[in-house]
């Protein structure tokens, strides 16, 4: 394609009045034409530039577009890079006319991603909405991120298993080996560590989370950084199973599979919570302390996991600030459940024996519950009040 042809087309048609002019799927066009990056600079500088013409360039791929303005690029010193995030749970909530818990499960389905909340009619309760899904399997919860994966993994190989692996729930890189690997054996660390980097620092699809303490810990684990394609890949089969006209098995496999996802999905969501409380002096178990970074930890096996743990700095801090634990089900919060923080607390290097608790529940608490024996509670309010 003569692309300084199309742009000269384009710059003709340009009115003389100010005007705003959208290309799409930018690192897509760049991709497939060498000759793109260069048309696009030269029709901006002689022919768009001097007119009343906002330009706007859009790609998924965040480091191909911020690559466009760097030092040794076309656009170095004509254009400013903005990355628009997904909507926030409590703007997913509003939008939707749902309470706060309701709007945290909306927040995890869709991702916050303003394509798939304008398909839920508001006032809908996730579990219907669910359902619809599951009759549908051309709804936006299946069809975005499917295109997603599409665009940016167009050809099965190591990479997308890769990616299936850490949706499917492996979370360190030898169990993703595992995972991903093949008859012949896991992935070798050579050719993996390469695809998990590139997955975190480039295509940003995967978060990369070392345990916080005061010391250097390991293993550190993987997740899918975008909610709803984290769903997406946990229930692909109700996605077949919703394609051969089956949407009751579809619906029963998400039911199945959505306390559980749901318990593990909503851990990022609440520590953004806290530190945005944090950074507003709004989060009782950080009083008097300087905004920090709140994290997770654990231990090499696994058996003490920590869900919360606040800090002055991460992922290797100088103080423990507070540590917590995020009980996300329909059952509340229990004795058991308030011992087993207490221990697990202790365990975390650099904590103090008198470090401030902090228990985030969907549920409440039992009534023989002391208040007391945890300094802070939080609820979906608090969560969804933290944006606020």
């Amino acid at each position: 394609m003569a692309w300084l042809a199309v742009l000269r087309v384009l710059a003709a048609a340009v009115p003389d009045r100010p005007c705003v002019i959208v290309l799409d799927e930018v690192p897509w066009l760049a991709d497939r034409d060498d000759t793109f990056y260069g048309a696009l600079q030269t029709a901006w500088d002689r022919l768009l530039s001097p007119r009343p013409v906002l330009l706007l360039l859009l790609g998924s791929d965040v480091h191909m577009m911020e690559r466009m303005s760097a030092y040794d690029q076309p656009f170095y010193g004509r254009a400013d890079t903005m990355v628009l995030g997904p909507l926030t749970p409590p703007q997913v909530g509003t939008a939707l006319e749902l309470g706060p818990a309701e709007a945290i499960d909306a927040y995890l389905i869709t991702g916050g991603l303003p394509g798939i909340v304008r398909s839920w009619r508001p006032g809908d309760q996730p579990e219907a909405f669910l359902r619809e899904v599951c009759d549908d399997p051309a709804s936006p919860v299946f069809s975005v991120p499917e295109s997603a994966l599409q665009a940016e993994f167009p050809s099965p190989d190591v990479t997308s298993q890769v990616l299936l692996a850490v949706g499917a729930g492996e979370r360190t890189q030898a169990r993703i080996a595992e995972a991903a690997g093949s008859r012949a054996g896991a992935v070798p660390s050579g050719t993996l560590s390469p695809i998990l980097r590139r997955l975190v620092e480039e295509k940003r699809v995967l978060a990369l989370e070392p345990p916080l303490s005061t010391k250097p810990g390991r293993p550190a684990m993987y997740r899918v950084a975008d909610p709803n394609l984290r769903l997406y890949l946990a229930i692909r089969q109700a996605h077949e199973l919703s394609r051969r006209g089956r949407p009751d098995a579809a619906y029963a496999l998400v039911e199945r599979r959505w306390s559980s996802w749901r318990g593990r999905a909503v851990e990022p969501v609440v520590r953004t919570a806290l530190e945005e409380a944090w950074l507003s002096g709004a989060l009782p178990v950080a009083a008097g302390a300087e905004p920090g970074f709140v994290g997770g930890w654990w231990n090499r096996t696994f058996s003490t996991e920590v869900d919360l743990v606040g800090a002055d700095r991460g992922p290797v801090a100088e103080r423990i600030v507070f540590a917590g634990s995020v009980k996300w089900h329909d059952s509340p919060v229990d004795t058991h459940d308030v011992t087993a923080l207490r221990r697990a607390a202790g365990a975390v290097p650099g904590a103090p024996p008198d470090v401030p608790t902090l228990m985030v529940s969907l549920s409440g608490r039992t009534r023989d519950v002391d208040p007391a024996s945890v300094t802070a509670w939080w609820g979906p309010a608090d969560v969804i009040g933290a944006w606020q």
